[in-house]
């Protein structure tokens, strides 16, 4: 998907130098770097990216929401930032931090909401207790949000 939209330079960071093998293996990314988010600072110089993606890290006992500072300074300004987390019962209170932490970089003008989209079937659920109404899936949110600065649109 990305590559059908124009972005063909990937670069990669995981914590795991097994799951880096395993993106490695893909033949997708240009670069890999072994990397804890939220730990250390990601190896790329400020305003880098066009776009950063963090799927499936932003959770209960895994990435820190206090790394969006970070993912915002290897964005370039007007880029676009991805982020997903997941809407089960274990990761509430995280999920509530993070909107917290987005909406603060929002107000300050570090960035604009484009969008926060619920999915109902964001992923399979290990237990029936994280199950989303007995379905057998986890929901999720995907938020984009857009680097300032950019002309930012008005409400209304």
């Amino acid at each position: 998907q990305l590559h059908r939209r124009g972005f063909r330079c990937l670069h990669g960071v995981d914590g795991s130098a097994g799951m880096l093998e395993q993106a490695r293996s893909t033949g997708l990314y240009q670069e890999l770097r072994l990397c804890v988010l939220g730990t250390e600072p990601l190896p790329a110089p400020a305003e880098h990216y066009d776009a950063v993606t963090v799927v499936g890290a932003l959770g209960e006992g895994q990435v820190p929401s206090t790394v969006l500072p970070e993912l915002l300074r290897v964005t370039k300004p007007g880029g676009f930032l991805c982020l997903t987390t997941r809407s089960n019962p274990s990761n509430l209170r995280y999920k509530a931090e993070l909107e917290a932490a987005l909406g603060q970089l929002e107000r300050s003008g570090a960035w604009q909401k484009l969008l926060a989209q619920e999915v109902e079937y964001w992923e399979r659920a290990t237990t029936e207790e994280e199950s989303t109404q007995g379905t057998g899936y986890i929901s999720g949110v995907v938020y984009i949000y857009q680097k300032c600065p950019v002309p930012c649109l008005e409400e209304g």
